[in-house]
């Protein structure tokens, strides 16, 4: 299991189309071990990584409400991630 997929059900506000897909990208990088895919394998790349964000999307949308949230709070909630990503824009 990839330690760094993150938990999306249960969160308030529900999971964002953001960190959903940030998820699939996070899971298809560590199953395919490509991190950053060439032009010749970007297209089976980003086909797997919209694949699995639906999928997860589903699932999610599938599942009875947690009792409990998340321990953690996802890492495109937290500050920190939040200020680099404004910081690359």
């Amino acid at each position: 299991m990839c330690r760094n997929i993150t938990e999306l059900r249960g969160l308030e506000p529900p999971a964002t189309g953001e960190e959903v897909e940030a998820a699939a990208r996070q899971y298809v990088r560590k199953v395919s071990g490509v991190r950053h895919p060439s032009a010749a394998n970007e297209e089976a790349f980003e086909a797997a990584v919209a694949a699995v964000t639906a999928a997860t999307r589903v699932l999610l949308d599938a599942l009875p409400d947690r009792r409990q949230p998340p321990k953690t709070v996802p890492p495109l909630r937290r500050p920190e991630v939040q200020a680099r990503i404004a910081a690359r824009h």
